[in-house]
């Protein structure tokens, strides 16, 4: 019996006012149907198909990397249609899970208690308790508790929508009771649609099961039909990612206000102050310490390393026991090995920075390959662009470079060698040597500043 997972995504989500498909709408940074489809890959199944319609053709094309199965529904005629459009393939002996793209908090182990019952013969339906029932369908029951059917909103009466148990709009079922179902819908409904949630009374009726599996979390079936409710997700899931890495040993200055946009690994006894936005890919090493209003994306930090206030890091690895900043900005391609530090108001660019080198005030550094042990002076330039191409400069171990210097690429400074503050260099350094370029210093005796002309 292999588990086919279909996710309905093909709603228009007019509400969301915007050209963008509701379901492409990010959540901590991820659009929410791929936080649905990565729950679904989960529970391992033989194939996961997403039924798309409204603005289909940039779903793919935004999520073409995640190995699933498109499915066009040309008219939106209702949820029993859209799953019947993705039925074809599907076999009568496999198990049937719907998913829907617009609900991403819903967990796997949620999700698998349904597939086991399904598996089992019965139609598992995902409920939830609210105090404020309020757009949802309601759970109608026989005087014996049993399942009998569900009624949306829409065509409920008063006397059903005093019903405090709701319809998620989660199922699963035996393929072939679900195929015969979904070809006896109508739309005889308020809607005029193909009510998927209808197949609930059909099965009492046929005599299957109705199980019913309460959510033990309500956010997990929270859907986003407006901007409002995307936001009031969106602090659900960054409280969940906030909870998760201190549970591994991670200490938040508040955990309200840190920003998941990614996915984000952290070994033990790190600290991350207020404000810090993790984007992408984001590995901390152990005993990682991360000031405020710090932003990294896609980056490694090694173990020890210290992150000084309102850094910008991306695309790059920063190595154990560096300090860096406060508001440094390393950009993407860079690497720092052991113990490099950089300090306030330095820009690096697509560099390898070796142990123990220091870039402490004012310096930009592009395409550089720099030994260990080196010092740059304060407002240092490295001029890697002449207009049309970037050049490479390379600086050798135990350097030091005065302040106030321009490294003119291409250009390489030999091992141990000094270059005078004040400096531009535009030919090879060698080794072990004094190398300046400084016009020489007069003095003008009897010179006086220009005035105005009082009159």
């Amino acid at each position: 019996m292999t588990l086919q997972i279909i996710i309905l995504a093909a709603g228009q989500g007019t509400r969301m006012c915007s050209a963008t498909p509701k379901v492409l709408h990010p959540l901590g940074g991820t659009p929410l149907l791929q936080h649905v489809i990565r729950t679904a890959r989960q529970l391992d199944p033989g194939r996961i198909t997403v039924v798309y319609g409204h603005g289909g053709e940039q779903v793919k094309e935004v999520l073409a990397g995640e190995g699933v199965e498109w499915v066009l529904q040309d008219e939106q005629l209702g949820t029993g249609h859209a799953v019947d459009q993705a039925m074809p393939s599907v076999r009568d002996e496999d198990t049937v899970l719907v998913l829907y793209g617009d609900v991403p908090l819903i967990q796997a182990k949620t999700l698998a208690v349904l597939v086991e019952k399904a598996r089992a013969g019965s139609l598992a339906v995902l409920t939830a308790k609210l105090n404020d029932p309020q757009g949802y369908g309601r759970m109608l029951r026989d005087d014996k508790g049993r399942l009998i059917g569900i009624v949306e909103q829409k065509d409920a009466s008063a006397a059903q929508l005093l019903i405090h148990e709701i319809n998620s709009g989660f199922l699963a079922a035996p393929a072939g009771l679900l195929r015969g179902w979904l070809q006896r819908l109508d739309n005889r409904n308020a809607q005029g649609e193909h009510y998927l949630t209808d197949v609930i009374a059909m099965a009492a009726s046929d005599g299957v099961e109705v199980e019913s599996v309460s959510a033990s979390d309500a956010h997990e079936i929270l859907g986003v039909n407006d901007r409002i409710q995307l936001a009031q997700l969106e602090r659900i899931w960054q409280r969940r990612q906030a909870e998760r890495l201190m549970r591994g040993g991670v200490t938040l200055a508040d955990p309200a206000r840190l920003e998941v946009r990614g996915e984000v690994s952290a070994g033990r006894d790190c600290s991350i102050d207020i404000n810090v936005v993790l984007e992408g890919k984001v590995s901390l090493g152990e005993r990682v310490s991360i000031g405020p209003g710090c932003v990294l994306k896609n980056v490694t930090v090694g173990d020890d390393a210290e992150l000084y206030a309102h850094c910008v890091i991306e695309d790059s690895v920063v190595g154990k026991h560096c300090l860096v900043g406060p508001f440094a900005r390393i950009r993407p391609e860079t690497q720092l090995a052991e113990q490099v530090r950089v300090g306030n108001f330095v820009e690096i660019k697509k560099s390898t920075i070796a142990k123990g080198s220091k870039i402490n005030h004012l310096s930009y550094i592009g395409d550089t390959h720099m030994g260990s042990g080196v010092n740059i002076g304060a407002g240092t330039i490295v001029c890697n662009y002449d207009g049309a191409c970037k050049h490479l400069t390379e600086i050798g171990d135990n350097v030091f470079v005065g302040s106030d210097t321009q490294l003119v690429a291409p250009v390489r400074v030999g091992d141990g060698a000094t270059i005078g503050a004040g400096s531009t260099i535009t030919r090879d350094v060698p080794e072990n040597e004094l190398t300046l370029s400084r016009s020489k210093q007069q003095t003008i005796t009897g010179w006086t500043r220009p005035s105005k002309d009082k009159t």
